[in-house]
């Protein structure tokens, strides 16, 4: 039972309670970031680490923490690990840095990051809180990537993985591929479409669900 437990809080972010398909949280870096595969990529990245990390830091110190305060000392955390996010970005990978800067300081307020603080982590043993971290994030970071590799591929013919590492569908510029899909309203249509499908799926399941009863 408690490693079923244990199983849940990993899973539960990645469809139950996935942060973009159900709570509808962290839309601005979803709707901006994902017209390429390295920008999700590394969104993701960057969510991961600062959530795991602050998760793990506020459940350690939940029991000392006045309640009064408990949220700018939840903020100061984060703010930490961002922090560190985009020195490392910015001293290896400074074009990506330069075109997700804004998103990436905007992680210090991410209601995904903050929410599962205060929901979670300050309320759980740190080993659960870790497992919700990476439940929650890569939940996300695998939304941003279909909705990127949608965008990209149909935008440019082209998947870029990561700095020169790309695939090109387009060596003979077929028309096909249109620049609309890499402006922002196709950014809204994808996702419109995404969430649509995926409450078609759990309405689905629920209806299976009932049926066997």
């Amino acid at each position: 039972m408690k490693d079923n437990s244990k199983l849940l809080n990993f899973t539960k972010g990645l469809w139950k309670e996935n942060p973009i398909l159900v709570t509808m949280l962290g839309l601005c870096p979803t709707l901006a970031i994902t017209y390429k595969v390295e920008n999700a990529l590394g969104m993701g990245l960057a969510v991961l680490f600062v959530l795991v990390m602050s998760n793990l830091i506020i459940s350690l110190i939940r029991h000392i923490v006045p309640d009064e305060i408990r949220i700018p000392i939840f903020i100061v955390v984060i703010a930490t690990f961002v922090s560190i996010v985009e020195m490392v970005m910015e001293a290896f990978v400074p074009d990506l840095f330069e075109r997700m800067s804004l998103f990436i300081s905007l992680i210090v307020v991410n209601c995904i990051i903050l929410g599962r603080a205060e929901a979670f982590a300050s309320k759980h043993n740190w080993l659960d809180s870790i497992l919700d971290a990476l439940g929650m994030a890569l939940g996300f970071t695998l939304v941003l990537i279909v909705i990127s590799l949608i965008r990209e591929v149909l935008g440019t013919g082209s998947i870029t993985i990561w700095g020169n590492l790309a695939i090109n569908f387009n060596k003979n510029n077929s028309p096909f591929f249109s620049n609309f899909f890499v402006s922002p309203p196709a950014a809204f249509i994808i996702l419109g479409l995404i969430l649509a499908g995926s409450k078609a799926i759990n309405a689905a399941k629920a209806a299976r669900e009932v049926k066997s009863k």
